[in-house]
């Protein structure tokens, strides 16, 4: 089975996610997939087959980093009271970012969500 660009995308960045100091894949929604440090959801990655609208949702505090994010067409505060916290909802689609940049908001996440210890880890890898 070949994958379609969004979820090689989604994959990638799952994959990025999982290799970050302390991080752990969680299912609290049933097939819906978060990743968390210290207990804490740093991204949503929502089901893993979602064809129809797949898509990533990130905490992005740096004003700069949300508002790239923000110009992906589609991209939304996150619902459920999360976007007046920083979190972004971006769709994975032909116009998303390139799967390097999702990375990268994905890392600016873990950043804001893991604890000191954690990220002056990751800084020495």
């Amino acid at each position: 089975m070949t994958l379609s660009a969004p979820l090689k995308a989604r994959a990638k960045v799952r994959e990025f996610a999982l290799s970050l100091p302390g991080a752990v894949e969680e299912f609290p929604w049933e097939e819906d997939a978060v990743v968390k440090v210290n207990k804490k959801i740093f991204v949503f990655l929502g089901p893993e087959g979602n064809t129809e609208s797949p898509g990533i949702s990130v905490k992005l505090k740096d004003e700069e980093v949300h508002g790239h994010a923000m110009a992906v067409p589609g991209a939304a505060p996150t619902s459920y009271g999360l976007g007046r916290h920083g979190w972004v909802s971006v769709p994975l689609t032909g116009e998303s970012a390139p799967a390097e940049v999702l990375c990268d908001w994905v890392e600016e996440s873990y950043r804001t969500i893991a604890p000191k210890r954690l990220i002056a880890e990751l800084d020495a890898g």
